[in-house]
């Protein structure tokens, strides 16, 4: 009889789902350490989030980075449209997902501050698949580290800019909150999108307090995505290097069906492209997706759109 192969005991410690079943668009795997980043000489670094602890409505967004990852196959890194070859413009790698702690809040953003601070120290622009927006407050600690007052560009329905939710202060309600904590500066941060009747008084109240930029949809649907895209790009550009943070609920509800609080009457993709495009010039140095909740999408679309914008976003994105 064949000796009974050890079960790893550690892998009950964490998220079951967690790890990857494939990588972002079949990229090679790097482990999220500096010294291994550095020898890879990747200059783009995808790493998962499945964090959704901090979620206040509908969870599942903690599926969100396999989610994202099983339809990157339906794409390619080429664009014959635009012959733009992605694979050619950077060197991509897929660093696997945070070691998140369920439940824990605390301990789990300090285990992603370190390790997204990994990735830059190892001459990697990391592109964070979320997970909850709280995704975002370790993704912009890390990057304040690196970055003398950043700049921050949020796509949202929501402000995001309490200062806590019944007391917990790295709650998905608070992420441009704890940014302006970490050292971004206000001055060039900037929030598009923002519409609907699920934004408390108190965010904006906080928002006009932080001396914040708000581009709402509405001044988009009037203006015109380009105008509203420009104005973003000259607003954050005022700071060297930027944040890129993109909540899929900006998005309408038909687009994006499958997150944790839909917006009806939301951007459509075609207006999200467009203010992307400005950002040509932008030295966006990170940047994240997030509140993509698979389990609420049965059609699959919304994993589909995620995908798309975050080729979208790096074929915007300088050449490091």
């Amino acid at each position: 009889m064949s000796s009974p192969i050890p079960m790893d005991e550690t892998m009950w410690n964490g998220l079951i789902h967690s790890g990857i079943a494939g990588t972002m668009f079949g990229l090679p795997y790097v482990p999220p350490k500096k010294e291994a980043i550095k020898a890879s000489q990747a200059d783009l670094a995808f790493i998962g989030f499945p964090f959704d602890s901090t979620q206040i409505s509908r969870t599942g967004a903690n599926y969100g980075p396999r989610g994202i990852r099983e339809h990157s196959s339906l794409f390619l890194t080429y664009n014959a449209t635009s012959d733009i070859d992605l694979s050619q413009k950077f060197r991509m790698v897929d660093c696997g997902d945070i070691p998140v702690i369920p439940g824990d809040v605390e301990n789990t953003m300090k285990i992603a501050t370190e390790t997204i601070s990994n990735i830059i120290a190892g001459g990697a622009r990391p592109v964070l698949i979320g997970g909850d927006h709280s995704v975002t407050i370790g993704g912009a600690r890390a990057f304040a580290r690196h970055h003398e007052k950043p700049g921050l560009i949020l796509f949202d329905t929501h402000y995001d800019t309490a200062d806590d939710i019944g007391g917990v202060k790295d709650s998905h309600c608070c992420p441009i909150s704890r940014a302006v904590d970490a050292g971004f500066d206000p001055r060039h941060m900037v929030l598009i999108g923002i519409s609907g009747w699920l934004n408390p008084r108190t965010e904006l109240e906080n928002a006009r307090k932080h001396g914040l930029t708000v581009i709402t949809l509405d001044e988009i649907i009037r203006d015109g995505a380009k105008p509203a895209g420009q104005k973003a790009a000259r607003i954050a550009g005022g700071a060297r290097d930027v944040y890129l943070t993109i909540d899929i609920d900006a998005l309408d509800a038909t687009v994006a069906p499958g997150t944790c609080v839909p917006t009806a009457g939301g951007m459509m993709l075609r207006e999200m492209f467009e203010i992307l495009a400005q950002f040509k010039e932008l030295n966006i140095g990170g940047l994240d997706i997030v509140e993509v909740a698979p389990s609420l999408d049965p059609t699959k679309v919304t994993q589909i759109a995620a995908n798309r914008i975050i080729l979208e976003t790096l074929a915007m994105l300088k050449a490091s």
